[in-house]
Parts: C-alpha cells; structure tokens; sequence
C-alpha cells in the first residue's frame, strides 16, 4: 500500500566549499513514529549526515543521489553547496520541481549570484524563502517568482502618519480616518 502524505521534505541545507553548515531545517511528520536514527532529533546525527553528504557530492556532476535511506537533490555553486533530502519512497519528480523552485527562488532574491558571502549578507531573505518555500515539511510553493516576490516585497509607499496624542492629534486622525472612510464607500458605490 502506497503511504500517500503531504510532508514529502525531511531537509533543506546549505553547506559551504568545506562542508560547513550555512543553513539547515530538519523536518519531522508528526504522524510519523519517531526513530533513533531520525534526523530530525539529534544534532550529532545532523552534522554526520552533512559530513557524509558533503564528502558523498563534493565534486559530482549528478544532481540527485540515494544516501542513507535518503533522496537527495542537490546544486554546487562556487563555495556552496544546496541540498533538498527527501524520503526513499517520495515522489523524484515531485522533490525535483520543489528544489528548482527553491533555487530559482535562492537565485531571484540573491541578485548577484548563490555564494557563501552573499547569503550570509541576505541571510533573513534566504530563511524567509525556505519558509515560504516549505512549512513542516509540506511543499507549499514552487513558482520561483511567487516565494520572491514574498520575501522580496518593497515597502508600502502609503505616507508615514504623525500622530499626535493630544487633542488635536487624535481631531487629526479622526478626519483622516474619516476622508479614507468616505474615499472607500465612493469608490464601492
């Protein structure tokens, strides 16, 4: 019988040219039993399991491998490496266009290229877009455009209010409130 699930993602991690992590996020299923040998619970498990991933991909040209029970897609970038692990039996195609999207995304966002430097620098926008990209291990995202446009939003450009807390201040923001009110309803009617 086939185990039909949404959380299809066990990790996302980024490891620098020495295999040194940059970024990780473990995922455990919460209907899943909890094992020993999960990674999710132990950071010495973690570090071993990037270690052994780093030294199994440092220098191949293959894209995706099986290591450990695991389902492993990952990109090589000048001195970063980017990894998306998922279970043995998971869908490849499903786990390949996730982890294009997450790295289209990764390369929208940073503007001048997937490195070490530039991700520590952006390092808020890269956590932002595996957050947006993925939640608990559920994909929820894959257009490389929509998780950047998320992270990457510009500022509002409504203007900044003063108000102040004295009697004229609130009168202030009463007819403020008051024009956008009447501005809405016009434009309903």
């Amino acid at each position: 019988m086939v185990n039909l699930s949404l959380f299809t993602v066990k990790a996302v991690i980024i490891l620098d040219g020495e295999g040194k992590r940059l970024y990780s996020k473990y995922f455990h299923a919460p209907h899943e039993p909890t094992s020993p040998d999960s990674l999710a619970g132990s950071s010495k498990k973690q570090k071993e399991f990037e270690s052994n991933l780093f030294n199994k991909t440092h220098g191949q040209n293959a894209d995706i491998m099986v290591l450990n029970d695991h389902l492993v897609l990952y990109r090589e970038y000048v001195d970063v490496s980017l990894y998306l692990i998922g279970g043995i039996d998971e869908n490849e195609l499903v786990l390949q266009e996730a982890f294009n999207g997450l790295k289209d995304a990764l390369e929208l966002i940073l503007d001048t290229g997937i490195d070490k430097r530039n991700i520590q620098e952006h390092y808020d926008m890269v956590v932002l877009a595996v957050d947006e990209f993925i939640d608990d291990g559920i994909i929820l995202e894959t257009d490389p455009a929509t998780i950047a446009s998320r992270v990457t939003k510009p500022p509002s450009k409504d203007i900044p209010l003063n108000i102040e807390l004295s009697e004229k201040g609130l009168l202030s923001a009463w007819g403020f409130a008051k024009s956008k009110l009447a501005e809405r309803l016009q434009q309903g009617l």
